[in-house]
């Protein structure tokens, strides 16, 4: 049975979602659920549990400084369990940062059950993988290849000039075993929506390469990202084993191959060159395997366009589909390709990122559910196979984004409802009103009215009804006929204490203040 935590400060959704994975996995996990991050960390600590699903928002300690402190138990209690995100749609900046920790999973709020389950059924295969490794890697031979594949992904992740013993690294990862010269290949594999992989694929992928290349690869291993690595003999290895993979119709498979080394010193850059060179696939359609001699030179590169990329932002909301269109390929140098740099490519697709995308997001992310899984896709390059499907999904956002807008604005600018939601507020302010009574009495989907309210009034809801029963409070100060405290009752206010500091917080100055101030200033007209 596996060990399952839930973390959450919402009760209703603690104990909502252990009922739901508990009819759907009868007697599969021991559940336990904590209210927020300290709680789990106590508890994790007592029992580390296999899964954790948490939210990210909640007190105390958040699930962003919970997944950290998971991070740095692995090292002291050797265990690191698989974590699951909850994230209402304005979590956004918060899910970016997440994903530097590996979490396995991003679920929107609020749960979709099959999503849900999915997810679980995914970690299911994770821990049955991990599993599978530990039960390997008891046998001395396969304990070796693990132990260099380790030694070898630190030497490739480690700073330059930070390993000085190259003579210690070499006897490590049994340098002396290895063919030489070498040459060093690296692979991904994409399928058609862009989705890499998993570890159980990769693993059969790099079994069916070391039983097909007969003793002329010298290590063969997974770097951090999930791509493989393999180092061998440069006698046109590489673009054999690419050959296979192409007849066996595995059209995903992409090959990165460096120049030739000759010392431990060179795996290092030779990881480099293989890495740029599998990197340039991307912008050639029809090129599976590239070399390192292929790329160098005849590259451009240009400054990042920050005014076009700030005029394109501008653009959306407007008739201007063709401009906006014209402006991208612009931005993005179509009309070089594929002769643009690929890490010019990476800076304007990241500040496009910022500057355009996350910024109409903020403003409008939690009505446009529609687009937001192909804006989470389109957040990354290496979401896709290719540079032309990342900018077709790039322009077909933009302008879908686009038309959004437009409609938006021309709701918010015509349509009598939110007139009529104003006109009802200006009625009845002196009632507990609340978004979702206002929006009912009109009509009109609670989210669509957030924003259409807002574009409409230049307020959010709660800010435009504090302005207005304040407003009234002051000509009814004016009047001078009531109490402050039956004042602040007769526009909707709960207490004279709640009334005192919407009334400062709007007005810089308390009731009794602005009283005093009315009653000077009218005796000085009268004087």
């Amino acid at each position: 049975m596996r060990s399952l935590m839930i973390v959450d400060d919402e009760k209703n959704i603690r104990h909502g979602l252990k009922m739901m994975i508990e009819r759907e996995f009868p007697d599969q996990y021991d559940i336990r659920i904590a209210a927020q991050g300290q709680e789990a960390l106590d508890s994790f600590h007592e029992q580390p549990a296999d899964i954790v699903i948490t939210d990210i928002r909640m007190p105390v300690m958040d699930g962003i400084r919970l997944i950290e402190a998971f991070t740095e138990l692995e090292s002291t209690l050797g265990v690191k369990p698989i974590v699951l995100i909850l994230s209402g749609y304005d979590d956004f900046e918060y899910a970016k940062a997440a994903i530097r920790y590996q979490v396995k999973e991003y679920l929107l709020k609020p749960i979709r059950r099959d999503e849900l389950f999915a997810a679980l059924r995914k970690t299911e295969e994770a821990l049955l993988w991990q599993a599978d490794v530990h039960k390997r890697m008891a046998a001395s031979e396969v304990y070796f290849q693990q132990l260099q594949a380790h030694r070898l992904k630190e030497l490739l992740e480690q700073p330059e000039g930070s390993l000085k013993d190259m003579e210690a690294a070499a006897k490590e990862i049994g340098f002396d075993t290895f063919m030489k010269p070498f040459r060093l290949a690296v692979m991904k594999y994409k399928y058609e929506d862009g989705n890499a992989m998993n570890k159980n694929e990769l693993k059969q992928l790099i079994d069916h390469i070391m039983a097909s290349v007969e003793g002329r690869i010298s290590a063969c291993f997974l770097d951090g990202t999930g791509k493989v690595v393999l180092i061998g003999s440069p006698d046109g290895l590489f673009e054999e084993l690419a050959r296979q993979f192409t007849e066996r119709e595995m059209d995903g498979l992409f090959v990165g191959i460096s120049c030739e080394g000759f010392r431990v010193e060179d795996i290092r850059a030779c990881y480099k060159q293989a890495l740029t060179a599998m990197n340039y696939t991307f912008i050639h359609p029809n090129v599976k395997l590239m070399s390192h001699d292929d790329i160098q030179g005849a590259l451009h590169t240009y400054p990042v366009p920050e005014e076009d990329i700030r005029k394109l932002g501008n653009m959306l909301g407007t008739e201007r589909e063709r401009e906006i269109k014209a402006l991208l390929l612009d931005i993005f140098h179509i009309e070089d390709m594929p002769h643009v740099a690929i890490d010019y490519l990476e800076q304007v697709s990241k500040r496009i990122n910022e500057q355009v995308l996350d910024e109409v997001f903020r403003i409008y992310g939690e009505s446009m559910v529609e687009v937001l899984k192909l804006y989470r896709k389109v957040g990354t390059m290496d979401n896709y196979r290719h540079f032309h499907a990342y900018f077709r999904n790039l322009e077909h956002l933009l302008l879908n984004v686009n038309e959004y807008i437009k409609g938006i604005r021309s709701a918010h600018s015509e349509h009598s409802e939110i007139k009529a939601a104003v006109s009802y507020m200006e009625e009845n302010f002196h009632r507990p009103l609340n978004m979702a009574m206002v929006s009912n009495h009109v009509s009109l989907n609670y989210s669509y009215f957030s924003e259409a309210f807002k574009a409409h009034t230049g307020e959010n809801f709660v800010v435009f009804l504090k302005k207005l029963r304040i407003a009234k409070a002051k000509d009814l100060i004016q009047d001078g006929t009531l109490k402050l405290t039956d004042i602040g009752k007769a526009v909707g206010f709960e207490n004279i204490k709640q009334f005192s500091r919407v009334f400062k917080e709007l007005e810089g100055i308390s009731p009794h203040e602005f009283r005093i101030k009315v009653q000077t200033d009218a005796g000085l007209q009268q004087g």
